[in-house]
């Protein structure tokens, strides 16, 4: 399968603490990649740096094929961050139309994206509606809307689902299995660790190295564990007994 996305011995500094050791992570199209690992692990530290929104001291970023920082590929990248940007006196549609001509979706092309995408979320019905009056997890659905908008090859979601209900949770989980089968490649970090067990590969990091990778099956071999959530627990318990 074609390599969408690869960041190769990376390292990464801030203020004297290594936030990143040597992270080599490599997505392939077709492909969801779960990263796991306490807060402050370097989970997103490591997608910034790939997506070129952090410098890496030393190592290389590259998306399809191309180094990065590069903003034109960025615009073939949908990119969810922790934090909503959205604007808040404005309406769910109005948000969206701004993101949407932004990515260079205008006319019927730009409302079929936007009415799709709502439904997805669940967010049909609230299409008019100022995000100020939104609940934080339908704020959450907005961001995401807003994300697959352009319908991009590589989707870069850090933790998406964050505040998002159980069943609700399961039907984005379904559409992005669905984004795979069109060989769309997907990054997400995740502290919800059956989603963990949904991903087609997943690396697990801990103190800003990248200390296992593989499929949860393997993952699972590896650490003598029943789920993704036991290798989590024993891989962080072996981590900080090393220190």
């Amino acid at each position: 399968m074609a390599v969408i996305a690869a960041i190769t011995h990376a390292n990464k500094t801030f203020d004297k603490r290594k936030v990143l050791q040597n992270v080599s992570i490599q997505l392939e199209a077709g492909t969801i990649l779960g990263l796991i690992g306490p807060s402050g692990a370097g989970k997103t530290t490591t997608i910034k740096c790939l997506l070129g929104m952090e410098k890496l001291d030393q190592g290389t970023a590259e998306i399809f094929n191309t180094p990065m920082p590069n903003r034109q590929l960025l615009e073939n990248v949908g990119y969810m961050g922790q934090s909503d940007a959205l604007y808040e006196d404005l309406s769910a549609k109005e948000n969206l139309t701004f993101f949407g001509n932004l990515m260079g979706i205008k006319g019927d092309a730009l409302t079929r994206s936007i009415e799709k995408n709502m439904q997805l979320v669940n967010l049909q019905d609230s299409t008019n509606q100022l995000v100020s009056t939104y609940s934080g997890g339908m704020k959450r659905r907005l961001s995401l809307a807003i994300t697959l908008l352009s319908d991009p090859d590589l989707l870069v979601l850090d933790e998406p689902t964050v505040g998002i209900d159980p069943s609700l949770r399961v039907e984005i989980w379904k559409q992005l299995r669905h984004l795979v089968k069109e060989q769309k490649a997907i990054i997400v970090t995740t502290h919800v660790m059956d989603e963990a067990e949904m991903c087609d590969q997943v690396g697990l990091i801990i103190n800003g190295g990248l200390l296992a990778m593989g499929t949860p099956d393997e993952l699972k071999e590896k650490f003598t564990a029943h789920s993704i959530e036991e290798v989590f627990l024993k891989a962080e318990g072996t981590e900080n007994d090393s220190f």
